[in-house]
This record gives structure tokens, C-alpha cells and sequence, in this order.
């Protein structure tokens, strides 16, 4: 059984994000809160709460227990983009894209034997 949480429309690039949630994918709940705790990237503190969210979700909804959890997929997909411009010199305009990103937890009880 498995237990999912999304944080859709995220103002992060995806590729920075991809950094922070490269860290926990495999790991174990306690030891992926552990990590994201004190890595300095703004990404962290999202991909924090998508986590806590899961772990929300396993516990309550599907009965399992918190000690048990590990990360079994850990993936971010690229959102829409927002298109700015900017003024530039000689009356021209520059495009400015500010990504977004669909970060996804999955989490699995780890298997005894």
C-alpha cells in the first residue's frame, strides 16, 4: 500500500527543486526530515511539508505506522510558466520565465525481513 501527497503550481524552478528531492528518495521518513531540515536551499522547506503531508496522509488514511515509512518515489514535474517581460536598452523587451513546479511524494512501509 502506498501513500501520496502533491504540491502543484510551486514557485520553484523544477530544476532546483530536483537538487533537494535527489537528497531523500529511498531514504526513511525520520531520516529524510532529518536531511531537509538542514539543507540551505529554499526548496527544502517546501518539499518539508510535501513530506509531513504524506506522512499525514499514510497515518490517518491508510493505518500506517510512522516508523515504518520510506520514500518509494520522490519526483518533481515541471508546472506552467509564467511569462513576464522586462524593458531592456533601445526600446527592446526581454522575456522573463518564472517556472513553476507539480512536486509529488510517494511513501511505502518498509518491507521486514
Amino acid at each position: 500500500m502506498e501513500s501520496k501527497a502533491q504540491a502543484r503550481f510551486i514557485r520553484i524552478a523544477p530544476r532546483k527543486a530536483r537538487i533537494v528531492i535527489d537528497l531523500i528518495r529511498g531514504k526513511s521518513v525520520n531520516e529524510a526530515l532529518g536531511i531537509l531540515r538542514y539543507t540551505p536551499k529554499k526548496g527544502a522547506r517546501i518539499i518539508e511539508k510535501v513530506l509531513k503531508s504524506a506522512v499525514a496522509n499514510a497515518e490517518n488514511n491508510n493505518n500506517m505506522s510512522r516508523d515504518a515509512l520510506v520514500i518509494s518515489k520522490a519526483y518533481v514535474d515541471e508546472g506552467p510558466t509564467l511569462k513576464r517581460y522586462k524593458p531592456r536598452a533601445r526600446g527592446r523587451a526581454t522575456r522573463i520565465r518564472k517556472r513553476t513546479s507539480h512536486i509529488t511524494v510517494m511513501l511505502r512501509e518498509r518491507e521486514e525481513g
